[in-house]
């Protein structure tokens, strides 16, 4: 198996790299092409105004990698418009140091990877881990490496994986052994509390910073923050299919387009 690593984080960040080595243990190979900076709460980004540059990298563990000027969505692009020769079976796209949940797989550079790789017929997995707010030190990535580890090895061993497949997995911060064990999940409500600040500059003239509290979700069972809450990996099967059934059952209820004029 050929599994494609990105992220939103940048190339050099440590949560792509712990992502990588436990990689490399279940794959055959293992290709690295990440944004050379920080993306994150991008969203699903595709670059058409400009040119993309790709440069070859270093890790800090010293293997190498590719790195680009386009966002977290366009490395997978690249990847499969023949950047990178050889076909590839998986996209996985973390370790990001916050969850992903809820709301926030729409903002998500990490998750929309991901999306970018169904939309090519790939699997993409994005895991994110729950880092404690305020957390000082060095973030530990190591319970989710071993925790995304697990879930990708199942998936390779199944082999009628469909390839538009996405799997959401959140990790909480900590040891695996520590961890309830794995769920699978619904997407659960996000509590944002942004708001904004107007500040001026030193000429005087207004400028804007979107700030707020951390933001924090409903503790329901069976949804992604939920299992969070109760020390559970979440992993949540997500589609591209936006369509809402319950406002197209609506709409049809009410005879929508009665009585207005042809087109």
């Amino acid at each position: 198996m050929h599994i494609l690593v990105t992220n939103d984080d940048g190339v050099h960040a440590p949560g792509l790299l712990a992502l990588t080595k436990a990689v490399r243990q279940i794959a055959e190979k293992v290709t690295i092409l990440a944004p050379n900076r920080n993306w994150s709460a991008s969203g699903h980004v595709k670059t058409l105004h400009r040119p993309l540059r790709v440069t070859e990298t270093e890790l800090a563990d010293g293997s190498s990698a590719w790195a680009t000027d386009g966002a977290p969505s366009d490395c997978v692009a690249l990847a499969q418009l023949g950047f990178i020769p050889d076909k590839i079976d998986m996209v996985v796209s973390g370790i990001n140091p916050n969850a992903n949940i809820g709301h926030d797989v729409t903002y998500s550079g990490t998750v929309t990877a991901a999306m970018e790789a169904a939309i090519w017929g790939i699997p993409g997995i994005a895991v994110s881990i729950d880092k404690p707010e305020g957390l000082i030190g060095a973030v530990d990535y190591e319970g989710a490496a071993e925790a995304a580890q697990s879930v990708i090895q199942w998936l390779s061993q199944q082999a009628d994986l469909p390839g538009d497949a996405i799997l959401n997995i959140n990790v909480p911060y900590g040891p695996l052994a520590e961890m309830k064990g794995f769920r699978i999940t619904r997407q659960g409500l996000r509590i944002y509390r942004d708001e904004l600040v107007r500040r001026l500059d030193p000429r005087g003239k207004p400028y804007y910073w979107i700030g707020g509290e951390a933001p924090t979700g409903v503790e329901e069972p069976g949804t992604d923050y939920g299992a969070l809450s109760a020390g559970y990996v979440s992993i949540t099967p997500i589609q591209l299919d936006l369509t809402s059934r319950s406002l197209q059952a609506w709409m049809e209820e009410h005879r929508f387009g009665e009585g207005l004029a042809d087109s």
